[in-house]
């Protein structure tokens, strides 16, 4: 079978690897290399440095759109086009070339969290699992018709880190599976209850700002579906705090508004009060700091008792 590859960031390398074990890969898109953070040197993303270890032809379009883009892969004969995070939308001219289709594998049980950011947000709601779907891609965005999910337990240990890692594993088995069936000629389409869907947009830096008022299970889910990216934030006295780890503590405070610190517990850090009790902070990075634990910002005196996050 030929396979065209799709995908950018480290979670599609595995996938990626995989399919180039079992089958070999004609050709890897991915997204146009960008400056890395601090400016000049380009950066490759994680799908083109595998492919260049690898020697797969690398393709970096500005658009899907264009003719020029759509006889390159009309060229390239793939009997399948398999999308892992490749951060572009297919235009059906694309869809419609190979014989098997296009799927792609997405980062949530759909029809739950369909969008940019589902690993986050089934940590940020609260959720007792998460999975990846293998679907076939529609015009429509994670719409398409479900070939199988695999599935893993949400604990209170997970963050986005841990939970990302996990599902980036489960991914690449999960397609290796479909990508079997589909050459059998037995993979099977389930079609999503479309009723059912809910979307996550890409999260803007307001976004990842805490709200003190909510629950304190509520900020706790928050911060860990933020840790380590995009990294949920408050601001105190004028200057930013990334804050990576909350505990909940479990203890209602009458003193104090939601965001004042209200509380220093030995050994563990000080205490924010929330919307209904109150958390405390165990990992955090103040403006132009290193991350710091709750218990070097206690005895740094770095965070005081009375000191309020806006």
């Amino acid at each position: 079978m030929r396979i065209l590859f799709m995908g950018t960031p480290e979670f599609a390398v595995p996938c990626f690897d995989v399919l180039n074990s079992e089958y070999g890969i004609v050709g890897a898109f991915t997204k146009i290399d960008k400056p890395n953070m601090r400016g000049k040197k380009i950066k490759y993303t994680p799908v083109k440095e595998y492919a260049l270890e690898h020697n797969i032809p690398i393709y970096q379009p500005n658009t899907l759109k264009s003719e020029e883009t759509q006889k390159i892969i009309r060229d390239l004969k793939p009997d399948l086009i398999v999308v892992v995070a490749y951060g572009k939308i297919l235009p059906k001219e694309i869809i419609d070339i190979p014989k098997y289709g296009v799927i792609n594998v997405h980062s949530s049980i759909l029809p739950k969290y369909r969008g940019a950011a589902p690993i986050n947000a089934a940590l940020i709601h609260g959720e007792n699992e998460s999975g990846v779907s293998i679907m076939y891609i529609a015009e429509e965005l994670d719409a398409g018709d479900v070939i199988l999910v695999e599935k893993t337990e949400i604990t209170d240990e997970d963050t986005f880190e841990t939970l990302h890692d996990r599902l980036m594993e489960l991914g690449a088995e999960g397609l290796l599976k479909a990508v079997k069936l589909i050459e059998k000629g037995e993979a099977p389409r389930h079609p999503q209850d479309h009723s059912k869907a809910t979307f996550v947009k890409p999260f803007s830096k307001e976004d990842c700002k805490i709200d003190w008022t909510k629950s304190e299970r509520e900020i706790f889910n928050f911060v860990r579906g933020m840790n380590p990216f995009p990294a949920a934030f408050s601001i105190c006295n004028d200057k930013i705090f990334k804050i990576y780890q909350v505990k909940e503590n479990f203890k209602v405070y009458e003193n104090g508004v939601p965001g004042e610190v209200v509380d220093r517990i030995k050994k563990q850090g000080v205490v924010v009060k929330t919307g209904n009790g109150s958390v405390i902070l165990t990992q955090v990075k103040p403006e132009n700091k290193k991350i710091l634990t709750g218990v070097d910002i206690m005895n740094g005196n770095i965070l005081k008792v009375g000191d309020i996050f806006k």
